[in-house]
């Protein structure tokens, strides 16, 4: 038996979560098109007959940020990289910014093993020119390999596992072969609200914006909860409400339908909408919220 974790790092909106989700074979981790979606370390665990992967999504490493939520979100992403086995260091094939400078930094003296994932070759229309990206990047670190792949296609994952199962040390389980994550249902409801809000909303609305769950409570046929939606503003609650309150309808709605499909039963969801001023610049306002260093 081989069992570890597996950390995946990169900058913002490069397909962490989307690569957890189909390694994993299920939807764990939220997604949406917008930066900084993920905000949390979750951890996805996928057990087979000869391996517990145990991989570590991360909130995207980034420069320049200088608010509350930024510096816990590299922190968070920082820590994930410290006692692993593996590290899925996930870029985009057509693109190389500054915030992958940042990362290639930190790992410099990092002696875990380092698997470059360069995701969305499914945009890249002439392969050919993979293979000058793959030789250039091998001469800036010193990865085990280099894989190109599509994580929302799914291609080339197979080798990204047979590789990730390779490296992995010998070792008993940590978790039961059910588990799943480490998180709680009503955290995961949580973040399902949040990103129906994310794709709802538009570019700049959603990092002002974070859901706690108020209250939730689990019987035999229904699961009723009670969700505050955060803003920072008068004016964000507005828009976050709509005309006649359609808007947090449509969030509602959907979002409701995807925690059913959670905790397999129907879902009572009520969401309110409150203003906190400045709560994602104050480091106490973001600990009474969930952001806590884990």
């Amino acid at each position: 038996m081989k069992t570890g974790y597996i950390a995946l790092i990169g900058r913002p909106n490069v397909g962490k979560s989307t690569l957890l989700n189909h390694l994993l074979g299920y939807k764990l981790s939220i997604t949406s098109r917008k930066p900084q979606t993920t905000r949390h370390r979750i951890l996805g665990i996928k057990t087979t007959d000869s391996m517990q992967a145990v991989f570590v999504d991360t909130p995207g490493i980034h420069h320049g940020g200088k608010r509350a939520m930024n510096r816990y979100m590299n922190r968070t992403a920082s820590m994930s990289i410290l006692d692993v086995d593996i590290i899925v260091w996930v870029t985009d094939i057509q693109e190389w910014n500054d915030n992958d400078e940042v990362i290639l930094a930190k790992l410099k003296d990092s002696k875990t093993p380092v698997i470059l994932a360069l995701n969305k070759i499914d945009k890249v229309a002439d392969k050919d020119e993979l293979l000058p990206r793959v030789d250039e990047l091998a001469k800036r670190f010193p990865f085990k390999e280099i894989i190109p792949l599509s994580a929302l296609k799914s291609d080339n994952l197979e080798r990204l596992e047979s590789l990730i199962y390779e490296l992995l040390p010998e070792g008993i389980p940590f978790y039961p072969e059910d588990q799943v994550t480490d998180r709680t249902e009503r955290f995961l409801a949580s973040e399902i609200v949040r990103e129906k809000l994310f794709r709802k909303l538009g570019q700049e609305l959603p990092h002002a914006i974070t859901v706690e769950i108020e209250s939730y409570e689990d019987s035999e046929k229904l699961v009723r909860i009670q969700a505050i939606i955060w803003v920072e503003r008068d004016g964000q609650k507005t828009i976050v409400i709509g005309e006649k309150g359609k808007v947090l309808k449509t969030i509602g709605q959907r979002a409701r339908i995807d925690i059913e499909q959670l905790v397999g039963k129907k879902v009572y969801l009520g969401l309110w909408v409150k203003v906190k001023k400045g709560w994602s610049d104050n480091e106490r306002a973001l600990q009474s919220l969930g952001y806590l260093d884990r």
